[in-house]
């Protein structure tokens, strides 16, 4: 097939949105210390930084992708990229720590609107067979800010200050906006799911995700599990709300109780993304704390996942168009489990290339889980449906992400408690972070039963 202008156009912008959201991510943390120092926050407070984009994304996924599904996947697309654009310039130029929370949730609120909408019309503006294809590259797109995000943001901290991140960000959202709003053009077809959305319970899916984060910043302090707890509870009164007194809900829970293939792939989504996330996070803290590295060459080491993502991702999306993705996914799944398995028995004495042979081997099972799962998701819905397929999906991915920072959270504060982690012994630290990999491999089993389980079939008749 010979891709038109127009679909090359299309690919680029989602690519791009899709970069730029991680990117700004792995970027921002290397220059936290600069950020710190320049507005004297303290490490809770300069935490929020990161958690507050993180959350914004979380809480808007799912609305957004019903409300695109109604509104339109291109306009709400270009409100978002402007958004993001506009909110990193207000980063860029902030004043103080509050008003750069303030600003990064905003950004964040704009991710959601580009992450959501940006494989929606992926879906829906190419033939079914190059679905995992296109997908493909979207992944290493966010793969590639990965792993381009720690290098670039260190560069840029270091020679032009940390505000430099946001200046680059502002531009590409600049070049963005303006190439979408040229070729993405309007939402032709009519959308059969009219009416207006019934919020009511996204005030407590909402209200439920502030009370899990902030309470799981909180532990092990009775506060924390008590605000968790809450969340929880927030969390079943809005599947609640959704399913038996909405008319026209957020989400469409028959998708989850009904649709075997959607639901399991959402769960292997959350499951893969909870169990590997805080790689990175646990590695870097080992790398320097116990290996002696310096940041630089950590993160030259970090770096060798994400770049075998970002090299087999487009592979793994073109083959899920003809193999199954329940056998491509199930496969990434365990070679994850695998190597996160070897991770629980790093300690002082393990050498570095064992430690890079380990990322290779973990890149290898994300790359072959990611893509294909995605294409099976938004495969296992009709096309008025695409904008909720891909919030879910996506809010699958950023809970998750959620999910494996608390358990590594938990693991330090039991076994290493308030002290700084610099200040903690070696043995100690090693010891929460066994723990916690033995904890995301066990979280692995489930998620390969989930991905092998689901249907074998693709179909859209339960959607």
């Amino acid at each position: 097939m010979t891709w038109t202008l127009r679909q090359k156009w299309v690919i680029s912008i989602v690519a791009v949105t899709a970069f730029m959201g991680t990117f700004l991510i792995s970027s921002v943390n290397v220059a936290l210390p600069a950020i710190e120092q320049a507005f004297e926050m303290s490490a809770v407070t300069l935490s929020w930084v990161i958690t507050a984009f993180l959350l914004s994304t979380a809480m808007f996924l799912l609305p957004v992708g019903r409300l695109s599904d109604l509104a339109g996947i291109r306009r709400l697309f270009k409100v978002g990229v402007v958004i993001f654009t506009v909110s990193s310039l207000l980063c860029a130029l902030s004043g103080s720590g509050f008003w750069l929370i303030l600003f990064r949730y905003l950004q964040g609120a704009g991710a959601a609107l580009t992450t959501t909408t940006g494989p929606a019309i992926l879906v829906s503006d190419f033939p079914a067979r190059k679905r995992g294809q296109v997908l493909g590259y979207t992944v290493a797109a966010v793969y590639l800010g990965l792993a381009t995000g720690p290098f670039a943001g260190g560069m840029l901290t270091q020679y032009l200050g940390w505000r430099s991140i946001f200046f680059v960000s502002f531009a590409l959202g600049v070049a963005t906006a303006f190439i979408a709003f040229l070729s993405l053009g309007r939402d032709s077809q009519k959308n059969s799911l009219k009416g207006r959305v019934d919020f009511k319970g996204t005030v407590f899916y909402m209200a439920g995700l502030v009370a899990l984060v902030y309470g799981s910043s909180l532990i092990p302090r009775a506060a924390g599990w008590l605000l968790m707890g809450v969340g929880g509870i927030f969390f079943v009164v809005f599947w609640v709300l959704e399913r038996y007194y909405s008319l026209r809900p957020v989400i469409e829970t028959s998708l989850y109780t009904r649709n075997r293939l959607f639901a399991y792939s959402n769960l292997a989504a959350l499951i893969n993304y909870s169990a590997t996330f805080a790689i990175v996070f646990l590695l870097s803290l080992y790398l320097q704390k116990i290996q002696g590295l310096s940041p630089r060459d950590a993160g030259g080491v970090l770096v060798a996942q994400p770049i075998v993502m970002v090299m087999l991702s487009p592979i793994t999306g073109r083959l899920s168009d003809r193999i199954p993705a329940r056998y491509m996914a199930t496969l990434g799944m365990a070679i994850c489990m695998t190597g996160l398995f070897a991770l629980a028995f790093v300690n002082q004495n393990t050498p570095i290339w064992t430690i890079i042979a380990i990322l290779i081997w973990v890149g290898t099972g994300f790359a072959l889980f990611s893509a294909p799962n995605m294409n099976t998701i938004l495969s296992s819905v009709d096309k008025s449906r695409s904008g909720m397929a891909s919030g879910s999906a996506a809010t699958m991915r950023v809970l998750g992400q959620i999910i494996s920072m608390t358990i590594a959270t938990l693991f330090f504060a039991a076994i290493i408690g308030d002290k700084p982690l610099e200040n903690a012994p070696d043995h100690l630290f090693l010891k929460a972070m066994k723990y916690a990999f033995f904890s995301f491999t066990i979280i692995c089993l489930a998620g390969i039963y989930f991905s092998f389980t689901r249907q074998r079939k693709q179909t859209q008749s339960t959607a």
